[in-house]
């Protein structure tokens, strides 16, 4: 009985050593293969950072030699346009001074005193003759400041410091590394994630070098948030016995699947999990119904909202935002066709990322999607969105004017944040510009805001382009933005993004048709929409 007893546990520890050998060695290759993901994230993020600094350099160094070359060096009314040319169409540039032998700015392109601002450091740009870069103070922020010498004076430009490291990962989702951009001593002039990441002795790290100018990059992310898509979890089960590993790796491998994000996106497209919400685009002047704008939410199956933010990124890098985009215009023919096709001083707007504009098929596309719907396409809006500049503008001009062929409106997004800035204005031949929120809350609190939403709004009207605000949140920056010139808005103090119901029935509500009966109300929304507007009236 010892004996037996005795040969049941060698061979059961030979049992398990067999089945354990392998195991262990698939830990080794997935801990390897979490390493090599972590490795290449890093590295990319470096990369594309390195390039995108590179690149605003570039632009702001070749701006300033231009205006040099014609000759900018006094604060004359013609240089200043000049000047203030250069702003415009320089995409990084936010301000462009003449400074004197001290340093100190002598003019601005906007014509205004230039704030007081403190140097850190300032060193020669290699490869670029004339030519230096500064980290400044300003108001409490580091700023970027690129010279280039003009005889006894200088050409400055200020580069906000955010503009140098990236705002996204390179799968598209939210940056949960570390980035740095110094230059070729060193100096830090921009840095963008947690901070804490860059003391982690366990982070990875990566670091890109800029050849021309000598700027690098280093980015570092930690080891918890490499994408390891369920590996790590493979990886602990591994280690527990051999029967509970295999029971774990059979439940395991179909939840891999599952959980892939761009397989869940593609499972709730077809699902018709994404639905349209409609913010209220809002006359500020007289109070009327202007439109909506048609803003995507996820409705997932146990009733819980995903807000875009966190699946519009990866849906554009993954090549889904033209069937998602196309599923959501589908949805509002569908909901609120008859509705807004009835009344025809209604707009539209729809989100199109940039990269929907590269191919004239779009034209098309958009075409079929409202030819049989009640909506013309003379109600629809397109607003361009971009995280990433737009690669060729030429083809980008000819898609647009495709489009507008067809009565399509084209709008640009959140002016004068992202890439876009002013010079899409001035190269794309939109309809419609739609100032961020961000200027929209410093409204008679920061002049610099206000100038520049001054700016923005001459420039449209003398262009022949419509303004809207967006991001209104009270009453005292509508009468600004009266004040202002500015038409339309949309924002909370209307109403917030509607689900469909809400939003036909405010439409009902606010713009009855004749064969409307007296019962039709919406409560809550509705009545403070039309107070809202009454007000406006009264003003």
């Amino acid at each position: 009985m010892r004996s037996f007893t005795r040969k049941n546990i060698i061979a059961m520890a030979a049992g398990v050593i067999l089945a354990v050998t392998p195991l262990l060695a698939l830990d080794l290759w997935i801990s390897h293969l979490i390493e090599r993901q972590g490795i290449e994230d890093v590295s990319t993020s470096a990369k594309r950072a390195i390039t995108l600094a590179e690149s605003r350099v570039s632009e702001v160094v070749s701006a300033l030699d231009n205006l040099a070359i014609a000759g900018v060096n006094s604060c004359s009314p013609a240089h200043i346009a000049m000047m203030r040319q250069a702003v415009f169409s320089t995409t990084p540039a936010k301000e462009i001074a003449l400074l004197g032998p001290d340093g100190e700015a002598i003019c601005t392109h906007d014509g205004r005193p230039a704030a007081l601002r403190n140097v850190l450091h300032t060193e020669q740009l290699p490869d670029a003759p004339n030519h230096s870069i500064d980290v400044i103070r300003l108001g409490g922020a580091d700023m970027v400041r690129l010279r280039r010498i003009v005889g006894a004076n200088a050409l400055a430009a200020l580069v906000p410091a955010e503009l140098f490291v990236p705002k996204v990962s390179s799968q598209g989702g939210p940056f949960s590394a570390h980035a740095s951009a110094t230059t070729k001593q060193g100096a830090v002039i921009g840095e963008a994630g947690n901070s804490s990441v860059k003391f982690d002795d366990r982070a990875l790290t990566a670091r890109a070098q800029s050849p021309k100018y000598g700027l690098s990059v280093t980015t570092a992310l930690p080891r918890g948030a490499i994408n390891t898509s369920g590996l790590d979890s493979l990886s602990l089960f591994s280690k527990i016995a051999v029967a509970l590993i295999l029971i774990g790796i059979a439940l395991l491998l179909p939840k891999r699947y599952t959980n892939n994000p761009v397989d869940e996106l593609q499972r709730a497209l077809a699902a018709g999990e994404f639905i349209p919400y409609y913010q209220p685009v809002v006359d500020i002047r007289s109070g009327q119904l202007r439109g909506a704008e048609v803003l995507v939410r996820w409705k997932k199956a146990d009733g819980s909202i995903v807000l875009p933010g966190a699946f519009i990124p990866l849906a554009e890098t993954s090549g889904m935002i033209l069937p998602l985009t196309r599923a959501l215009m589908r949805q509002v023919c569908n909901e609120a066709g008859a509705s807004i096709g009835c009344r025809p001083g209604l707009k539209i707007s729809f989100n199109f990322a940039a990269q929907l504009f590269r191919e004239e098929s779009i034209v098309k596309e958009v075409r079929n999607i409202f030819a049989g719907s009640p909506i013309a396409l003379s109600q629809v809006v397109l607003e361009l969105t971009e995280r990433d500049p737009i690669e060729n503008l030429t083809e980008t001009r000819r898609v647009i004017a495709a489009l507008q062929g067809t009565g399509v409106r084209i709008a640009i997004d959140d002016v004068g944040t992202g890439h876009s800035g002013l010079s899409y204005m001035l190269k794309l031949g939109v309809d419609i510009i739609k100032i961020d929120k961000m200027f929209v809350d410093s409204l008679g609190t920061d002049r610099n805001s206000t100038t520049i939403v001054e700016t923005l709004i001459d420039l449209a009207h003398n262009m022949r382009m419509d303004v809207v605000a967006e991001g209104v949140e009270n009453f005292e920056q509508v009468m600004h933005l009266r004040e202002l010139g500015v038409r339309s808005a949309q924002g909370y103090v209307f109403a917030p993004p509607l689900p469909g119901s809400a939003f036909l029935q405010l439409v009902e509500a606010i713009d009855p048709l004749p064969a409307a009966t007296a019962e039709t109300r919406v409560a809550g929304a509705a009545r403070r929409y039309i107070s809202a507007r009454n007000s406006f009236a009264a003003g």
